[in-house]
């Protein structure tokens, strides 16, 4: 137990099931759900358990509707489990302690804390008094986090006035003036475009690296991984099927490589259809995939047969990699 308690997150053969109505197709079943509901039972959680060490970046990702928010809402303590063990820094989430609540936070990207019709800065001194922050920390925080987020000229401005990237900067200040120990990020570039997106990457990074904050990220976004997280965790349809290095991740389901190939001058595509997978072929470029053993052999055979400007050997888009682990229905991999 003494090992479990010196670890910052704990989740073993966590489980939460859902009950909902099941509503009927048409009038007369849509009236008749009304006297006499059927129920159902959805398995949100199906005995889900990792562990994460204090100061850890862990992505956390799935897709749609496999329980990634859940579990996040269940860590913070907003919703209570059907069974299982979870412990968020020594504390049972769901008794909602002052002591853990100070040392958390939960960051939805869909979701706003800020008021809307306030400025961010009378949000933010509404927290100030919530966490119990005194007035020097609280001006000591907001300018640090200014300094890295920038939201000086837009704290006295509407929150309902802001744009969605001025908006995400802001709840992200208003996540962390209390300078909390865990952070739950659930998607927290969604929405925003390419240069606030890199922007919002390299706060979180810098948050972790400078106060050894404890994060555990949900993204769709594989910008997002690929930039902050060395560890992976990956749900789906309720179930943890891999739990590990990303890189790791990549070289076990990446089955092919790309190549792309720049010709000096035209020459018989046909050569190409016999050495891999052909994905384009417009001159002066062709790409293909070839499968990863194959790779030198076929490089050098096309090296040899077709009249080469240039040759790269890349790797599977990580997106593709993520989509073929979804379909495979694996079980748990543990690598770590």
């Amino acid at each position: 137990m003494q090992d479990l308690v010196e670890k910052t997150i704990v989740v073993d053969k966590l489980i939460k099931n859902f009950e909902v109505v099941e509503k009927g197709n048409g009038f007369v079943d849509g009236v008749s759900s009304l006297f006499h509901p059927k129920k159902k039972t959805v398995r949100a959680l199906r005995g889900v358990s990792f562990q994460v060490d204090q100061g850890e970046l862990v992505g956390f990702i799935g897709p749609n509707g496999a329980g990634k928010t859940t579990t996040l809402k269940t860590l913070s303590g907003l919703l209570f489990p059907t069974s299982g063990f979870v412990q968020v820094l020594g504390f049972d989430p769901w008794d909602r302690k002052e002591e853990f609540l100070k040392d958390i936070s939960l960051v939805m990207g869909q979701k706003n804390q800020l008021v809307w019709d306030l400025a961010g800065i009378e949000s933010l001194n509404l927290l100030k008094e919530i966490y119990e922050i005194p007035k020097k920390e609280f001006e000591e925080n907001l300018k640090e986090l200014d300094s890295i987020l920038d939201v000086g000229k837009i704290l006295n401005v509407q929150v309902r006035r802001l744009s969605l990237g001025q908006r995400m900067r802001l709840e992200l200040v208003a996540a962390l003036i209390h300078k909390p120990k865990v952070l739950f990020l659930d998607e927290p570039t969604i929405g925003l475009d390419v240069v606030a997106q890199q922007k919002m990457r390299d706060f979180i990074f810098e948050y972790n690296r400078k106060y050894k904050a404890t994060i555990l990220l949900t993204s769709h976004n594989m910008d997002d991984l690929i930039d902050l997280a060395k560890r992976v965790i990956v749900i789906n349809k309720g179930k943890l099927i891999f739990d590990g290095v990303l890189k790791d991740l990549i070289s076990q389901f990446a089955k092919e490589k790309i190549i792309k190939v720049y010709l000096s001058r035209e020459s018989d595509f046909k050569i190409f259809e016999k050495i891999g997978k052909v994905r384009k072929a417009i001159f002066p470029q062709v790409i293909l995939k070839v499968p990863r053993e194959a790779a030198a052999v076929a490089a050098a055979e096309i090296l040899q047969n077709t009249p080469v400007a240039d040759l790269t050997i890349d790797e599977e888009p990580v997106e593709e990699i993520i989509r073929r682990v979804f379909q495979t229905g694996l079980e748990k991999k543990k690598l770590r």
